[in-house]
């Protein structure tokens, strides 16, 4: 039998909101026991006395890019950089190419990442035929091959009707439809958040309705079938209350925030630096406060990263032409207990259960909670490791930070998957 004994550190269950003092024992890549003062023979000790133990971290919305776009990241490299940043688990984004729309290629893709990943890969399967927004994917399929979601995540399905379809079909699998909410006549060719800030730069402008209207509109077709929906990369003040007044009136409908999205703001895009380019834009000052007062108060379910790393020559072009997207996932800890735990904003518990316990029961996901006899996917956690952020020192292809130099607090210590350490620091 294979034995890791974790001593002295502090095991927080987040669905339960408790923390206590304690050793984890893994055999065999199960949580055997979690008790004080463990002694078991023959078993490999870690110290982690002053440390976090939580269970696993699970991003539901990366981008790994696999096939298609191996330049920007690969399954292997993407899951390395899962793993630097605590995360035991990863959900794929099915925008690669070709786009994951079938049963074949959900196939394909699962076998590659049992092979070369370094975490659990779950895969999300497209919405649409190519995410063209025209005919519905082989949903039925691709569930039967084990896709854990569906999205047409980069575009939207600006047809309404096919949207409500999606959702009436996915509810037979107990499938959660993924929104990416973006008007693509509102946005147009905008690249920025149009504010104060779009109109000194002379940046061309996305209005905050662009993705306003697009969550009105999935959340009225949800509540019209009783089905449940997921809002990704929410952004914007006006589509947080529209989730908390739908949720209010018993919709059953969820979303997430990104990190950038609560800890950054429009001002940035002075520097004209195409790092800043994301969709959604970084918005205003006052989103971000209203993001914020969405993950207090539960209105904002799930904190995802939305990995999406890019070459640094596809980046290092005009802003108008370099893609949107932000290497994420190796920094996305350090942001969350920097701008939400330290200033008191979430206790460690709430972030905690927003990186962990609630992906998984949105997405019907293994782990989230530290049980004797479950899968030992955890993350041990420096609560007072501070460091810089270095994109050259970045495991994943994509180095396309806004962080860049910025000085975090918190970090992994220790990421273990299936009772095997894949990542120490």
């Amino acid at each position: 039998m294979k034995k890791l004994l974790l001593k002295g550190g502090e095991v927080v269950k987040p669905a339960e909101s408790k923390r206590k003092q304690a050793d984890l024992l893994i055999i065999d890549g199960e949580i055997a026991e979690i008790g004080v003062d463990l002694e078991v023979a023959d078993a490999k000790v870690v110290d982690v006395e002053g440390k976090i133990i939580s269970p696993g971290l699970i991003d539901i919305h990366v981008h790994l890019r696999e096939p298609g776009f191996g330049h920007k990241e690969t399954i292997k490299t993407g899951t390395e950089a899962a793993a630097k940043g605590g995360f035991t688990a990863v959900a794929a984004m099915p925008n690669t190419d070709p786009v994951i729309d079938n049963q074949s290629l959900v196939k394909s893709v699962l076998a590659k990442a049992k092979q070369e990943a370094a975490v659990d890969v779950y895969q999300i399967g497209a919405i649409t035929k190519g995410s063209q927004g025209k005919e519905l994917a082989e949903i039925g399929l691709m569930y039967e091959e084990g896709v854990v979601a569906i999205s047409d995540d980069g575009n939207s399905v600006m047809n309404a009707e096919l949207m409500r379809l999606a959702l009436k079909y996915a509810q037979d699998f107990d499938l959660t439809v993924i929104s990416h909410c973006e008007d693509d006549n509102l946005a147009g060719d905008g690249v920025v958040n149009e504010g104060y800030y779009s109109t000194i730069t002379g940046l061309n402008p996305i209005p905050a309705s662009a993705e306003e209207v697009m969550v009105a509109r999935d959340i009225l077709l949800a509540e019209e079938l009783g089905t449940k929906v997921h809002i990704a990369h929410i952004s914007t003040a006006g589509a947080v209350e529209l989730v908390r007044q739908a949720k209010s009136r018993g919709v059953d409908v969820s979303c997430e925030a990104a990190p950038h999205h609560f800890a950054l703001t429009d001002e940035l895009i002075t520097s004209f630096d195409t790092n800043t380019k994301v969709n959604p834009p970084l918005r205003s000052a006052a989103d971000v406060a209203a993001i914020k007062e969405g993950l207090a108060d539960g209105t904002i379910d799930i904190i995802a990263t939305d990995h999406a790393p890019h070459t640094i020559e596809e980046k290092r072009v005009e802003y108008d032409y370099a893609p949107f997207g932000i290497s994420g996932i190796e920094t996305a800890l350090g942001v969350v207990l920097t701008e939400l735990v330290e200033p008191g904003i979430l206790s460690l518990e709430d972030a905690l259960a927003k990186l962990t316990i609630n992906p998984a029961q949105r997405l019907n996901l293994t782990g989230g909670n530290l049980a004797v006899g479950a899968k030992a996917n955890l993350t041990v956690i420096d609560l007072e490791q501070e460091w810089v952020v270095e994109p050259q020192e970045f495991i994943s292809k994509g180095k396309n930070t806004p962080f860049a130099q910025t000085e975090l607090r918190g970090k992994a210590a220790l990421t273990i998957v299936n009772g095997e350490v894949v990542y120490r620091d």
